[in-house]
C-alpha cells in the first residue's frame, strides 16, 4: 500500500515505528522523489537518531514533518533491497539468528542471553571481501557495514559513517580472546572501540562479502546467508529533518 501511494506521487511517506518498520518504508520511498518522514516509536530508533529526530517526543517529530525541511541522504542497497543503517555480518548476526530461535525471554534480555550462548561456541571466521574491487581477506570476530553510525539502540559501531559521503564504512574486529571481545562492547556505545589496535575500518562505495555459516542482517532484519554485495547509493532518499 505504501508503494502504491508513493507511485501515485504522495506529498510524503511518514513511518511511525522503529528501525524494522522504517526498513519497510524505505522499500517504498527509496530511490523516489517522495520525501520520507519518521516518528520514532521503536526499541532502537537508530535511523531517527542519525537524523537528530527526537526519540521520545512524537509531537516534536511530527512538527519536523509538518515544517517540511528536507535533506537528501544516501541509502545502502543489496539485491534490490534498501537499507538505512547498518549491516551485521559477524558475531552480532549470529546472535540475532540465535535470539530469533528463542521463545523466551522477551525483550533485550533474550538478546543478552543469546549473546552469552553464542560467545561460548563462536570462533573467528575467514572473510573474503572486495572493497571497490580491492580484495581483503581476513579472519574476524565481527564485520559490520555502516551507512549510518549506530545500531542496536545507540551502539556506535561505525561512529564516523556519514549519510551523505557516498561511502559505506566497513568495520572489522580481528581475532581476539573472548574475554577481550567482551570488553569491546561497552566502548561501542561511545564509538571509542575504533581506536583499538585489533579494530580496522575501511570505506568503499561497493562491498562484496563472503564467509561460511554467516547470515547477514540489515537494519536488524534478516537478509540471508553470505555472500552478499552492498552498495552506497548517493542521494537515494529525501527525508524530513530538523533545521
Amino acid at each position: 500500500m505504501a508503494a502504491e501511494v508513493v507511485q501515485r506521487g504522495a506529498a510524503g511517506l511518514v513511518v511511525v515505528g522503529g528501525d524494522g518498520m522504517i526498513h519497510l518504508g524505505l522499500q517504498a520511498a527509496g530511490g523516489t522523489d517522495v520525501p520520507f518522514g519518521v516518528i520514532p516509536a521503536g526499541g532502537g530508533n537508530d535511523f531517527a537518531r542519525s537524523l537528530d529526530i527526537p526519540l521520545d517526543d512524537a509531537e516534536a517529530a511530527a512538527d519536523i514533518v509538518a515544517r517540511g525541511h528536507e535533506r537528501k541522504i544516501d541509502l545502502g542497497r543489496t539485491g534490490g533491497r534498501w537499507f538505512g543503517c547498518v549491516v551485521a555480518a559477524g558475531f552480532d548476526a549470529r546472535v540475532n539468528e540465535r535470539a530469533n530461535r528463542m521463545r523466551w525471554p522477551h525483550g533485550r534480555m533474550r538478546y543478552n542471553l543469546a549473546m552469552l550462548a553464542e560467545l561460548g561456541v563462536f570462533r573467528p571466521v575467514r572473510y573474503r571481501m572486495e572493497l571497490d574491487g580491492r580484495p581483503w581477506v581476513t579472519d574476524a570476530m565481527l564485520v559490520t557495514i555502516g551507512n549510518s553510525p549506530s545500531y542496536g539502540g545507540g551502539m556506535k559501531v561505525t561512529p564516523d559513517a556519514l549519510l551523505d559521503d557516498e561511502l559505506l564504512d566497513v568495520l572489522v574486529v580481528k581475532p581476539i580472546s573472548k574475554l577481550r571481545f567482551l570488553t569491546v562492547f561497552p566502548k561501542v556505545y561511545s564509538g571509542t572501540h575504533v581506536r583499538l589496535p585489533y579494530v580496522e575500518v575501511r570505506r568503499a562505495r561497493k562491498v562484496h562479502v563472503e564467509a561460511d555459516s554467516i547470515v547477514a542482517y540489515v537494519d536488524g532484519e534478516r537478509l540471508g546467508p553470505l555472500p552478499q554485495t552492498f552498495e552506497a547509493v548517493p542521494s537515494a532518499l529525501r527525508v524530513f529533518v530538523p533545521r
